[in-house]
């Protein structure tokens, strides 16, 4: 019967870790791919875990920082198509959620079971958008920059300039967020200790914004954490007060998940640092607090955030630049003049396919509607008189098209 039992455990823990093989959390590969063949990252990663264990086994008022830690924020928007441009109120509902999230002042904060509200932590970290640049002038917190990179892989070259991405600004006064359109990931966050000119967390467009919970699980990375789990089966995740459990959790549990013998109480399915549906995550813990909370104390290796002027009023204020797409991203028509068919090229933003092409003569008298339906859009004009006309059109995002042709 032991033997028996000993085969269930070990196909239990062989399912598991194909599971985790298929989920692949980024930041889990992310950070497997950094320290591969890397012994001083590895080194400087060991040194930071045991300095944060020691601050945690020595932990007192005194000790870990107190009050509500608030960190400037810079948001590094890449769009390669103006769909991909993230608005000023997508910016500030995921910086309210997150703030609510790492505060515990979540509305479905009241869906913790039970057994887990007594663990459940408000974290006193918020995060706000940079006032104040590393130059000290004055800056929105949000860099909107067009890149002729249509997706982005894990290897950090949104990190850079060079590679058609853009620059991080200084990684100990600010977390820098890049938000592009990622190759089939949601988002991953760096290492903590790791090079200083990656250091923050990227994100896909599709998973920024609303209510999407993504940006809380992948700060919980920045800040230290690791998957509830340990990363591997009935794994330590260094937090004291979360139980261990097989593996990461999918959808929404309604009822006690019992694995690696935590009965019973069970998995904590509801933490941010699971892989449960948005709808389901609702805590941290306060070991979880309180070992993001230790990076802030003297000597560790967030502590500058404390003193940044990220948030400060800034000293020089300039004219912002014009926030305007490239001439590329544009339609484009053809041929003009036309005496039978012309073709209106919107292919740059998919976002107009659905929408009405209003053509109109000299008088402002309305000819004909087109409905468009394809990214090349051809329209028939042979039926009108020969003279000029113009083309009009406008979409949700307030965009609009005004052109003209000639018919012969």
């Amino acid at each position: 019967m032991k033997a028996g039992v000993n085969i269930i455990f070990l196909l239990l823990g062989l399912i598991s870790n194909q599971l985790i093989a298929q989920m692949n959390c980024v930041t889990s590969s992310y950070a497997q791919e950094k320290l591969k063949n890397n012994p001083a990252l590895n080194n400087s990663i060991n040194g930071i875990e045991r300095f944060t264990r020691l601050v945690l086994e020595n932990s007192s008022a005194s000790r870990i920082e107190s009050g509500v830690i608030k960190i400037p924020v810079v948001i590094h928007n890449l769009y390669h198509t103006p769909g991909e441009k993230i608005s000023d109120a997508q910016v500030a509902s995921q910086l309210e959620l997150l703030n609510k999230c790492f505060r515990r002042k979540n509305a479905d904060s009241v869906n913790t079971p039970a057994v887990f509200k007594g663990l459940a932590a408000d974290c006193e970290i918020e995060f706000q958008l940079a006032t104040s640049d590393p130059r000290k002038r004055a800056t929105t917190g949000i860099i909107r920059k067009y890149t002729p990179v249509s997706k982005w892989i894990m290897d950090d070259k949104m990190k850079f300039s060079a590679e058609m991405g853009d620059d991080a600004w200084d990684s100990k006064s600010y977390l820098n967020i890049w938000v592009c359109n990622m190759e089939k990931f949601a988002g991953y966050a760096s290492m903590v200790g790791g090079p200083e000119d990656v250091d923050g967390i990227v994100m896909g467009i599709a998973a920024f914004g609303g209510t999407n919970k993504t940006i809380v699980h992948e700060t919980g990375h920045w800040l230290g954490l690791k998957h509830i789990w340990g990363d591997e089966y009935c794994g330590d995740d260094g937090v004291n007060d979360t139980p261990k459990q097989a593996s990461y959790t999918t959808g929404c549990p309604t009822t006690i998940r019992v694995t690696c013998g935590n009965g019973p109480t069970g998995d904590m399915y509801n933490n941010y640092m699971d892989f449960t549906n948005d709808a389901c995550m609702n805590l941290f813990t306060e070991g979880q607090k309180a070992r993001m909370r230790a990076l802030f104390v003297g000597g560790a290796v967030r502590n500058s955030l404390l003193s940044s002027k990220g948030l400060d009023a800034p000293l020089i204020f300039e004219a912002p630049l014009p926030d305007e797409d490239p001439k590329w991203l544009e339609p484009k028509m053809y041929p003009n003049p036309a005496t039978t068919t012309v073709t209106l090229d919107l292919s740059y933003d998919i976002r107009w396919i659905g929408k009405t092409i209003f053509v109109t003569n000299l008088h402002g008298q309305s000819i004909m509607n087109v409905m468009i339906t394809a990214k090349f859009q051809q329209i028939d004009i042979s039926r009108l008189q020969p003279g000029l006309y113009f083309l009009a059109a406008k979409n949700d995002q307030g965009l609009s098209i005004k052109m003209k042709f000639v018919k012969l």
